[in-house]
């Protein structure tokens, strides 16, 4: 049987403020709706995708997916899907909110094997919260958790039954499981997944992470100050460098750049350029978090682990998270800075330099 999937894509999307089509919003490197059709086209299993789309989103799509079969967006979405019933030429139709990119192939599989079975598959899960009515404010009724669903999509459907459902429509439905509900029978629910969650809101978008990782070292020298995480530690010596040499600052420094997807801190801060002789390396940082910002990228955790035989850093540690965070604009309790010796071994244990290893997890902004 051929399947086809329809996604209703004329929507507005007001609620979540972008001022477009939030179908067309980026979600990393892909908009929504490019992550919502991939997963249907990755899963195999689907045949055709009709995208139901109007106006200036509709050509933005249309150059999008060349191969996909297009229907004019109605004043509802009811209107919508029913043209884009029309337009499908599959067997089995699943209807599937383009707002919903995080759908999977065992998710599509289910729907399709219960239409096989019994006629239909709605795509539901289990309701987690206490559901009520309200009405001026006031509650109306309560339901129980205990034998209620949420539902969600793909929802789907022999195309001939449910398009004669919707010929058979009047007014407008919130899905398809409730005008097959009213027309044709009670339909299957299959498992969904908490996870295939809806795009509504802005703070829906939920940001999508990065993680990058450095490493520094620098060499112990008389004669120069010992500062780690912007610091001063009182020591006989101190590291080399061209800047101030604050191994652990540069670390996370080079991890922000790798998580970012940028070039390493040489490339932006070269020890060949004399503004940067004796440089704040604390400055250094706040200048990258800079840069990403201009990217819609911002920290929200780091780590660094600092490789020193002497000296003990247990005492200074406070100050070098604190420092780290105001850097990087975030919350002491969201950095984590140890210390740890390498028992004597190595060019560390030698006490003729110091090392460090950093992690950053970023998230793109909206």
């Amino acid at each position: 049987m051929k399947v086809s999937t329809v996604i209703p894509a004329a929507g507005v999307g007001s609620r979540a403020g972008f001022g477009q089509n939030k179908l067309l919003q980026k979600l990393g490197d892909e908009t929504v709706i490019e992550k919502t059709v991939r997963a249907f086209t990755a899963s195999g299993l689907v045949d055709e995708i009709v995208i139901v789309a109007s106006g200036e989103d509709g050509k933005i799509m249309r150059g999008l997916f060349p191969s996909a079969t297009f229907a004019l967006g109605g004043a509802t979405r009811t209107e919508s899907v029913k043209n884009g019933l029309k337009a499908a030429s599959g067997d089995i139709v699943l209807v599937h909110d383009g707002a919903r990119p995080f759908v999977t192939a065992e998710i599509i599989g289910r729907c399709i094997e219960s239409v096989k079975r019994f006629g239909s598959g709605v795509a539901a899960v289990t309701a987690a919260d206490t559901l009520a009515a309200g009405e001026n404010g006031t509650l109306t009724r309560v339901y129980g958790k205990e034998g209620n669903f949420i539902l969600q999509t793909p929802q789907a459907f022999l195309r001939g039954e449910l398009l004669s459902a919707y010929e058979k429509a009047r007014g407008s439905f919130p899905d398809e499981s409730s005008l097959y509900l009213r027309y044709v029978g009670n339909p299957h629910l299959v498992e969904g997944s908490r996870e295939n969650r809806k795009l509504t809101f802005r703070e829906d978008f939920g940001c999508p992470f990065r993680t990058g990782c450095g490493y520094d070292t620098h060499e112990l020298v008389t004669g120069r100050k010992l500062i780690l995480c912007g610091v001063e530690i009182p020591h006989d010596k101190g590291l080399l460098g061209h800047s101030d040499a604050d191994a652990p600052a540069h670390a996370l420094t080079d991890a922000l750049l790798s998580a970012a997807g940028l070039k390493d801190i040489g490339t932006y801060f070269p020890d060949t350029d004399a503004a940067y002789e004796g440089a704040d390396s604390m400055e250094l940082l706040r200048k990258v978090v800079s840069l990403l910002k201009e990217r819609k990228l911002r920290p929200v955790n780091a780590s660094i682990t600092v490789l020193a035989q002497k000296p003990k850093l247990a005492p200074y540690i406070d100050n070098m998270k604190a420092n780290i965070a105001a850097a990087l604009k975030i919350d002491v309790s969201s950095v984590g800075v140890s210390a740890t010796t390498t028992e004597r071994l190595g060019f560390v244990g030698r006490e003729e330099g110091i090392a460090a290893y950093a992690s950053a997890l970023i998230e793109q902004t909206l």
